[in-house]
């Protein structure tokens, strides 16, 4: 006993020598470790006081190194946001939990942090690790609070970004700035779009839809913008901020004689924003205006993002290249030594913008580096620095899974061969926070050696995402890496969508319009991942890691069901076999209901949680209905009819929520059967439906939606396995009951 004693004495005072040596180095490296301990504090309260963070000097890169002893340990790293990291690597790696975006495992986590059995580091592979994409702010939802903005950039840091695109309060610096140049608050506040369709007016895409925003909205988003900015700044991360590239309202030309203005025309039905031709000497005084009032609202940045003649813009008689030159300058006398970052999407950007300026100054991120086959970077953007993409998901879809066999094998080789312009990663859904396992992963190539295919990484991934080893809960990612994780390069870089969401149609094969028309994996192989999942030991199932994971699997297997289902409806109509259509079509709406019982089991899935955002923001009832109807348009008809019918927008945001499914979705396809059955009744064609109508009066309305789950995740998902046969025999056994 003395014996041992004398020796966790001695551990002790190696660890007590081993703190204030790093400590000591700490003091030279020249960053405040605070930030990071308050978000300790915010997301670990009951361990954090055991968590000793310690600043490195950054020379040669981001980097961590985690060291201890039990109850003692040590988390060294070059920036704020870098230790994060290397705690969330310490809570993978060690303790076997971590922090999902969403779900997490720390509830798991033991009274006393267990010792790393040996030193751990790593050393960021590239500089540049970019996250959100330009219209995350509207699809991952533009209402969001700052509490939930604070958790938004916690989760970024723990898993190693350093640089988020920040677009918020941008209306207001527009504001500002044409004050100065002829318009009234009102004419300003009239052209700008709600905050949930902001993102398209940004990109030059749109304008005025859903607003005109209250003045009291551009003081909430302003006032949110400035928390975020400076977290971001408190975190050692950098705020990518919109640059100014030549946007300007209706009427501009006729306020101010002889300057040149070219018309952008139309975007999917919606009146685009004016192009002000940035070699006229105008646009260098709005571009000044433009950076000054941003500067005083949000101080300086070292990045800013912009896309010429995005989706269609038109450059009229205006030479690209020296647009982009007078752009640039423009950026530099604001902000010396600024990176322009550029969206790599389509035919964005155009060889002549990357070729008419420093190609230093220039950071593209690639959305398309998982998507297609023979890609060459180097040789497509002649040697500018860039970051390797993906876009996951379009919309905020809730359709799970993602080309991550292309990454594993793709960075890597993009990464490492001679001439290599890659300096980075971007990770870019359209709507964030909706698929944990891809988060995780896509962000993990910044900072290790990835084995080459998913199923081992995700094997260990069902660990710390579950809070403990598990051989059914690695049975389930095993078989989830071989289907939604394993799909090709074969001109998609998202799995299919639901027909369930889908306008109904006997021949339709994808609710969004630019979504993949079928299957892009085994669908049988995804739904015995549910059977696996239902087996985990029910010690495991209480994270919320789990519950989101059963939830999502199950929904997505339900879903895929509906694509085996709905040619057997069509063969039934085309046969005039009432009998077997009419059981068949029951058959389908039940299993919708089903749908609906499951989502409203997790918060996540909630229509409500969804829709209590831009209520809480709202001053009176009449902003609530506008900032709801925001909201519900989005993902539904998105915009008016020319937007949803013509351009082809409607359900594009698509996505399974309780509410939703139920108060739209089954509605739609129960008229729609309702129509067949008369038509089989009367030996006439079914008659024509107005889905657009029926989807703006949903919009439009009020009805209040749960924002608390209710029901059993586990039966519930256990009921869609059994009905559905997914599971041998009789699916679990009593032994595996709660």
């Amino acid at each position: 006993m003395n014996s041992n004693f004398a020796h966790r004495h001695r551990v002790g005072r190696l660890t007590l020598f081993m703190i204030l040596c790093l400590v000591a180095c700490s003091a030279l490296a020249g960053f405040d470790t605070a930030p990071a301990q308050a978000a300790l504090q915010r997301l670990l309260p009951r361990h954090q006081a055991q968590l000793t963070l310690v600043a490195l000097d950054g020379q040669g890169g981001d980097r961590y190194e985690i060291s201890g002893t039990a109850g003692h340990i040590v988390v060294a790293g070059t920036s704020p946001a870098t230790l994060l990291a290397g705690v969330e690597t310490y809570l993978e790696q060690v303790t076997h939990t971590s922090f999902g975006w969403p779900g997490d495992s720390v509830d798991r986590l033991p009274a006393t942090l267990p010792a790393p059995t040996s030193s751990i580091s790593r050393t960021a592979k590239v500089p540049d690790r970019f996250a959100l994409n330009d219209v995350d702010d509207g699809y991952a939802d533009a209402y969001l609070d700052w509490h939930r903005w604070e958790h938004k950039l916690d989760l970024l840091a723990l898993h190693g970004i350093n640089e988020v695109f920040m677009p918020i309060g941008t209306e207001e610096v527009y504001r500002r700035t044409f004050r100065e140049f002829g318009y009234d608050d009102a004419q300003i506040r009239a052209w700008i779009p709600a905050a949930g369709h902001q993102p398209w007016w940004l990109l030059q895409n749109m304008s005025a839809f859903g607003g005109p925003m209250s003045p009291a909205q551009f003081e909430r988003r302003t006032e949110l913008a400035k928390k975020i900015v400076a977290r971001l700044r408190e975190l050692g991360m950098t705020a990518v901020m919109p640059g100014y590239y030549g946007t300007v309202p209706s009427g501009f030309k006729e306020r101010h004689a002889g300057v040149s203005v070219v018309s952008q025309g139309e975007w999917v039905g919606f009146k685009r924003p004016d192009w002000l031709d940035p070699r006229d000497p105008m646009y260098g005084r709005v571009a000044a205006a433009f950076y000054r009032h941003q500067r005083e609202l949000f101080g300086d940045s070292t990045m800013y993002k912009m896309d010429l003649l995005h989706e269609g813009g038109r450059a009229g008689d205006v030479s690209v290249g020296e647009a982009a030159r007078q752009v640039m300058q423009a950026l530099q006398a604001a902000h010396p030594d600024a990176r322009w970052v550029i969206l790599g999407w389509q035919h964005n950007p155009p060889t002549a913008v990357i070729d008419a300026v420093d190609a230093r100054r220039l950071l593209i991120v690639d959305g398309l580096s998982d998507r297609y086959d023979g890609l060459d970077r180097e040789r497509d953007w002649h040697g500018v620095p860039y970051a390797f993409g993906a876009i996951s998901n379009f919309g905020g879809h809730t359709t799970l899974g993602a080309n991550a066999g292309i990454w594993l094998s793709r960075f890597p080789e993009w990464h490492d061969k001679q001439g290599s312009a890659l300096r980075g990663i971007a990770y870019m859904p359209e709507g964030s926070g909706t698929d944990p396992a891809a988060f995780a992963l896509f962000t993990a190539l910044a900072w290790q050696a990835l084995p080459a295919e998913p199923a081992p990484w995700f094997v260990d991934y069902a660990t710390y995402r579950y809070g403990g080893p598990d051989a059914h809960a690695s049975a389930a990612w095993r078989m989830l890496a071989t289907t939604a994780y394993a799909m090709p390069s074969n001109d998609w870089s998202e799995p299919q969508d639901s027909l369930f969401n889908a306008r109904p149609d006997l021949a339709v094969r994808t609710a969004a319009s630019w979504s993949p028309e079928s299957m892009r994996y085994d669908a049988g192989r995804f739904g015995h991942a549910v059977c696996e999942l239902l087996k985990v030991t029910p010690a495991l199932r209480h994270t919320s890691a789990y519950h989101y994971d059963l939830v999502d699997v199950t929904r997505q297997a339900l879903a895929n069901q509906a694509r085996l289902l709905l040619p057997r409806i069509g063969e039934a109509y085309a046969s005039k076999d009432v009998p077997r259509f009419h059981a068949l079509a029951t058959q389908w709406m039940d299993d919708m209901g089903m749908l609906d019982r499951l989502l409203a089991s997790e918060p996540h899935f909630l229509l409500g949680n969804w829709l209590s955002n831009a209520r809480r923001a709202a001053r009176s009832d009449a902003e609530a209905a506008q900032l709801e109807y925001d909201q519900r348009s989005i993902i539904t008809s998105w915009g008016d009819r020319s937007g949803a019918d013509r351009g082809g927008l409607h359900d594009y945001a698509n996505r399974e929520l309780s509410g939703l499914v139920s108060g739209l979705y089954a509605p739609r396809w129960q008229r729609y059967f309702d129509s067949l059955a008369q038509a089989m009744a009367s030996g006439s064609p079914p008659a024509p439906i107005d889905w657009f109508a029926m989807e703006q009066a949903w919009a439009h309305s009020r009805d209040v939606q749960r924002t608390t789950p209710q029901g059993d995740a586990w039966q519930l998902a256990n009921d869609v396995a059994a009905k559905l046969e997914l599971c041998p025999r009789s699916g679990p056994s009593a032994a595996d009951l709660p």
